[in-house]
């Protein structure tokens, strides 16, 4: 594999910690590449870890990594790692997404970490943004190595996909999408390719299915909608873009929600219990909702923590909106 080895991340590096790549496989053969974070001069010490991954179309070079990288500097071993069919790592076909196979990476994430001789395998969490905080959710939920997990920002993807923002699909819509995404395969296998898509597949006023190959614009058009602006403002701006992420550049593969409306991730989030979770959100989020319905259903121990002011896109990167501080207590609290 050809891996990037300058530091292209989309915020500046620590003095404070040591970094390198990594790659290891999922169960799948999948090959996954992550950013190890290491406090410096442990000496023998074995420490606490954390992985993380997120937000969904994102790469570990933004939200995921300054994550780890700050929880680094706190004491924790981290690893921000792409999910599979993403960024730098593996998977045959780029730009898409799987409930299972994505679930799956946070476990072989945990099956790499566990075996560095610098961590304690008994105190490992797990931390996940945006998108990818369903899987985490769902791996924690059938994986008890991990001991506290956490949520920011959080999205449920199934439910996303298969019902839409709000869960404003009409039974009607929702078979409208099915058709769409059935059809659209006929598309790809007579093409040969696979087409992009958007992964909430939205309609118009007219009441016809968008398709665009572009997830957002390169010019954002004047009256969006406040939700485009502030992922735009992260995802195409000098503030978050990268040209590996599939939100700053690109688009999903087409049929890539069939799989999501068959696999509803919170199934089995009360199997968590009683291992901890921690779930922040947004006063302003317009995704506050899922972290809200996710600690009605979760078992104790919980806790929601809502952040004042703060909207989704806050919670990837600023620091006057980030509970760090939360996170880190959170952690220490519950891998000892």
């Amino acid at each position: 594999m050809q891996l990037t080895q300058e530091w292209d991340k989309t915020f500046p590096k620590s003095d404070k910690v040591d970094h390198r790549k990594v790659t290891f496989k999922n169960r799948y053969g999948i090959m996954l590449v992550g950013d190890l974070y290491i406090p410096k001069n442990i000496g023998d010490l074995k420490l606490a870890a954390i992985i993380l991954s997120g937000p969904f179309g994102a790469v570990k070079e933004q939200s995921s990594g300054l994550h780890a990288q700050t929880l680094a500097e706190c004491g924790f071993v981290t690893l921000a790692f792409d999910p599979s069919f993403t960024g730098e790592s593996g998977g045959e076909v780029r730009n898409t997404a799987s409930p299972d196979i994505n679930t799956e990476d946070f476990s072989a994430a945990i099956d790499y970490i566990g075996l560095q001789p610098f961590v304690d395998r008994d105190k490992i969490g797990a931390l996940a943004i945006c998108g990818l905080a369903g899987m985490v959710l769902t791996a924690a939920s059938s994986d008890t190595r991990i001991k506290a997990v956490a949520t920011t920002a959080m999205y449920d993807m199934s439910r996303s996909m298969s019902k839409g923002y709000q869960d404003y699909y009409t039974p009607e819509q929702r078979q409208k999408v099915v058709d769409y995404l059935s059809l659209q395969r006929w598309v790809d296998a007579e093409s040969g390719t696979y087409s992009l898509g958007l992964h909430e597949v939205p309609f118009d006023n007219n009441g016809n299915i968008i398709k665009s190959d572009k997830i957002l614009p390169d010019v954002l058009p004047a009256g969006s909608d406040p939700i485009s602006k502030i992922f735009f403002d992260y995802y195409k701006t000098s503030r978050g873009f990268h040209p590996r992420s599939v939100n700053s550049t690109t688009a999903w593969s087409a049929t890539m929600p069939m799989s999501f409306f068959n696999f509803p991730l919170m199934t089995n989030i009360k199997q968590i219990s009683p291992r901890p979770i921690l779930l922040v959100t947004g006063s302003k989020a317009h995704s506050r909702y899922y972290s809200e319905d996710v600690y009605q259903a979760a078992a104790e121990p919980k806790e929601l923590v809502v952040i004042a002011d703060a909207n989704h896109v806050d919670l990837y990167d600023n620091f006057d909106k980030i509970p760090f501080d939360k996170f880190v207590q959170f952690f220490k609290n519950n891998l000892k």
